[in-house]
């Protein structure tokens, strides 16, 4: 309980991250698999997706991942193509508060229509994500792509694991709602910063 409430404390004061326009080598896959970790707008969003996923579906967990994974490819489509998103780093932390708002109210059984509205919102927010990774990449876009995609998975991977692990606790309610607060607290303060 102490590792997920100190984890709760740190995401919370969790400062703004540079996570694009001049943050770093933006080209090949090395860079791609290193962006989503080294920004936290991306690294919190990404984690929540997984907690969301794990705290509400019962049956396809790799559903919010291959949503917000599906819409990172065609943000980053619309990049290349040139279709410019008006505020996409204003909606990049702000999907770090949804997300959190998400995972705070996620459960097992929860409405249909809620999860598809969920998953609305975690495609939305995918795409800017998607459209902020490939407006930076320079030289091997499409190498770079692959490597932020992995790194993708492998945090949604982390955030389903964490949430399997504590769905079934005692206290699930509360880490469930702590987590997700401590997510939204964070997304204000990106907001904010």
């Amino acid at each position: 309980m102490r590792k997920y409430l100190l984890a709760a404390a740190l995401a919370a004061v969790a400062g703004p991250a540079l996570a694009h326009t001049g943050h770093g080598a933006s080209t090949g896959f090395v860079h791609g698999v290193l962006h989503p970790l080294t920004g936290a707008d991306h690294l919190l969003a990404m984690l929540a997706v997984g907690l969301w996923s794990g705290f509400a579906l019962t049956s396809r967990l790799w559903a919010g991942a291959a949503a917000f994974m599906g819409a990172m490819v065609a943000g980053a489509a619309l990049s290349w193509a040139g279709v410019p998103l008006p505020g996409v780093e204003g909606m990049i932390a702000a999907s770090v508060l949804a997300f959190g708002v998400l995972a705070a109210f996620a459960h097992r059984g929860q409405a249909r229509w809620v999860t598809g509205a969920s998953l609305g919102v975690i495609a939305l927010f995918g795409i800017c994500h998607g459209h902020a990774h490939a407006s930076e990449a320079t030289g091997a876009a499409l190498a770079y792509l692959g490597g932020f995609l992995i790194s993708t998975a492998a945090l949604h991977l982390t955030g389903i694991l964490v949430a399997r692990a504590v769905a079934e606790a005692r206290a699930a309610r509360t880490l469930r709602r702590t987590a997700g607060g401590a997510l939204v607290a964070s997304g204000a303060w990106l907001l904010a910063g």
